[in-house]
């Protein structure tokens, strides 16, 4: 059951304030209007791993699209994307974490029936990059038809993606482990931004604006390629670009108490805190907006 991956990058639009608050106390964390990139010192600095473990609930957007009433809505996958199409394997590690965010919101619509297309992309595309054997095809067909538990499905997925990760650090490629990232994020905040335009929503609202820590964690993982080659400088651009409409969104994060409860004869302790963000309507909309360019740039260029 390897090769869940594909749903550990669904709706990254998840906080990150766990990997930048002191656990043990109660407290705040503001990120406020003055904040930048420059101000994220290198002890901010996530690794992929770090990165992986932040997407620990990505199904809390797609279940807010369901609590939502929102539709599923065909045109807001990546159709145009051909895996077939020549491509260098920078092109190929966007791609299959857009079609892998993209396959995740069909399974949340129980739209897996009509996927298969969509399978034999990221298929084609994991073994184009050489990582088709932490992919398990005939799993990945089984449990979409059979509609499975993605709670159950995300964990497999998280440490499918870790194999993935130290497989292409190993081989001098964890730069391609990063776009996959990045490419899984940009098609989950699309899809967020576009429902946000569409059924305007408060909480909705507030994961969105949460994406300002986020962003600046994967512009951190990226900034070692930026001068690589023209491809990787571009998308660089194009993240700082997404970060320069966020620059003046506020944030403030309140780590609570610890709560306790007995659970299979032992102590469970669940850390509570609660956030605000201060975000104008135009602020929003310049969001929204850039998204769907960058989000469509690297789709259209198939």
């Amino acid at each position: 059951m390897k090769g869940r991956v594909i749903l550990s990058v669904v709706f990254a639009v998840v906080s990150v304030s766990a990997c930048r608050n002191n656990p043990g106390k109660a407290g705040e964390f503001v990120l406020a209007d003055s904040d930048s990139l420059s101000a994220f010192s290198s002890s901010d600095l996530m690794t992929n791993e770090d990165v992986i473990r932040s997407f620990s609930a990505p199904l809390e957007t797609a279940n807010l699209f369901q609590v939502m009433g929102e539709p599923f809505t065909q045109e807001y996958l990546a159709s145009s994307i051909d895996a077939n199409r020549l491509g260098g394997s920078f092109e190929k590690a966007l791609w299959l974490g857009i079609l892998g965010a993209d396959l995740g919101y069909m399974n949340v619509y129980g739209k897996t029936g009509t996927s298969m297309d969509l399978l034999a992309s990221i298929k084609k595309l994991a073994e184009d990059l050489r990582v088709g054997q932490f992919f398990d095809f005939e799993t990945i067909k089984r449990l979409s038809l059979n509609n499975s538990r993605l709670d159950s499905l995300l964990y497999l997925s998280i440490d499918s993606y870790n194999k993935i990760d130290k497989y292409l650090r190993e081989d001098n490629r964890s730069q391609l482990s990063s776009l996959m990232i990045i490419g899984a994020w940009i098609e989950a905040q699309y899809f967020a931004t576009q429902v946000m335009k569409t059924s305007p929503d408060d909480l909705l609202r507030d994961r969105i604006g949460e994406q300002k820590l986020f962003l600046a964690d994967l512009i951190k993982l990226a900034e070692p390629y930026c001068n690589s080659d023209d491809q990787f400088g571009q998308l660089c651009k194009d993240l700082r670009d997404i970060f320069s409409k966020y620059e003046t969104v506020k944030i403030t994060y309140t780590q609570g108490e610890p709560v306790k409860s007995e659970k299979d004869d032992g102590l469970l302790i669940t850390q509570t805190e609660s956030s605000r963000v201060e975000m104008t309507d135009q602020q929003l909309g310049e969001i929204i907006d850039i998204m769907g360019m960058v989000r469509n740039k690297l789709i259209s260029r198939n």
